[in-house]
């Protein structure tokens, strides 16, 4: 599927009402923008965690709009069970994030939604956000069943392929 600006979507999402999709690489402020172009073309209803400090006004509402939720990482350990939660409680729930956790280069990826998954029973579909090619590559939903360690390096294999804006910045 093409979209404006040169971006197209290879793959495609399945039919299912609740996922986690970790999008890879996140290198740049840019990638926000890119995922909500996509989303709102797609006429997706995605769910984000974000910095809690960004949530406030005047954005706020905005953030929300588009499936914020805000998240203060300096309770990193409830984040996990809180998100499992939400799983629980909602039918629908379709939570897309940046498993690097930042902008900035990182040595390794955060594994909390590898944990959310498990825990919550919700496929993982990878998607690589591809600059160099200007493509959204969705990559077959899986089971987060086995290690986490294990697992995280078969989500970080579907996106290795992905290029993000700023290459300099991806992490490991």
């Amino acid at each position: 599927m093409r979209l404006l600006g040169g971006w197209r979507i290879e793959g495609e999402l399945p039919q299912t009402r609740q996922a986690i999709i970790p999008v890879a690489p996140h290198t740049s402020n840019w990638d926000f923008f890119v995922g909500v172009f996509v989303m709102l073309a797609l006429g997706l209803k995605l769910s984000f965690l974000g910095k809690h400090t960004i949530f406030r006004f005047p954005v706020n509402g905005l953030l929300r709009w588009l499936g914020g939720i805000p998240v203060d990482r300096r309770a990193a350990q409830g984040v996990v069970g809180q998100m499992v939660e939400q799983f629980e409680q909602r039918d629908e729930l379709i939570l897309a994030l940046a498993p690097e956790g930042t902008r900035k280069k990182v040595s390794e990826w955060k594994k909390g939604f590898l944990h959310m998954a498990r825990r919550a029973e919700v496929p993982v579909i990878p998607v690589g956000m591809d600059f160099s090619r200007r493509v959204i590559d969705i990559r077959p939903p899986m089971m987060i069943t086995g290690d986490i360690d294990e697992e995280l390096q078969r989500v970080k294999h579907a996106v290795a392929h992905a290029e993000g804006k700023n290459p300099q910045h991806a992490g490991n």
